[in-house]
């Protein structure tokens, strides 16, 4: 498992997948939704099955000695690393505006979602939908990729939609609060990093099961 992680890592993944991180940095920009740059993490991602597709990589993978669960295994332990690595860069820019930047008026005066714990959390409810609606629908085939990756997308900007609107509701204000209300906000995180745990958790075991089944 680790040896095909580290193929993943060093070999399979397109080069573009790890520049995609860079998008972490919307987390700094006032009046807009934030939350677009995690999606373009998950795009970076997005190209790697592509050209794992284009290059023959998961036949190659499942002809190596190795288990075929485990093919998949490694796949999600990939868009685990690279999800993780893109949310701890946009915790550490969050940590930034809730403390050197908390009073700047661009932000205090944000009508667009805020950087604070509640959008850690929604950036971790959006990385398990994007594991469970597109991970989980590829490798029903492990060929086909524009059906799950539109779904996803369908999903994730209702979800990005909904997360907005949130925080105009009354008696909600505080989930844009970059100075307060954190006990609602720390909810909404640790609800994301459950649903991230759990959706992840169970994509992941459906993958192998429907992977098992394919007649590669």
């Amino acid at each position: 498992m680790k040896k095909l992680l580290h193929k993943e890592l060093r070999l399979t993944a397109a080069p573009i997948t790890y520049l995609f991180l860079a998008f972490a940095l919307m987390t700094l920009i006032p009046g807009y939704p934030i939350l677009m740059g995690g999606f373009f993490i998950t795009l970076g991602i997005f190209y790697t099955f592509q050209m794992t597709r284009e290059s023959g990589d998961i036949l190659f993978t499942a002809l190596l000695p190795c288990k075929k669960s485990d093919v998949v295994r490694a796949k999600y332990a990939f868009c685990l690393l690279i999800e993780l690595s893109g949310w701890l860069l946009c915790a550490l820019l969050t940590a930034l505006r809730l403390t050197l930047w908390r009073e700047v008026p661009v932000y205090t005066h944000n009508a667009m979602m805020n950087a604070n714990f509640a959008y850690l959390g929604w950036l971790l409810f959006l990385f398990a939908l994007f594991n469970a609606v597109f991970l989980g629908g590829f490798f029903r085939t492990a060929y086909g990729l524009g059906r799950p990756f539109i779904r996803y997308c369908i999903v994730w900007f209702l979800t990005i939609a909904a997360a907005e609107a949130l925080h105009h509701f009354p008696g909600m204000a505080g989930m844009n609060s970059q100075t307060g209300s954190y006990g609602m906000q720390l909810f909404v995180l640790a609800a994301g990093a459950l649903l991230f745990a759990l959706l992840t958790a169970v994509s992941c075991r459906t993958a192998c099961r429907h992977f098992e089944r394919i007649d590669l």
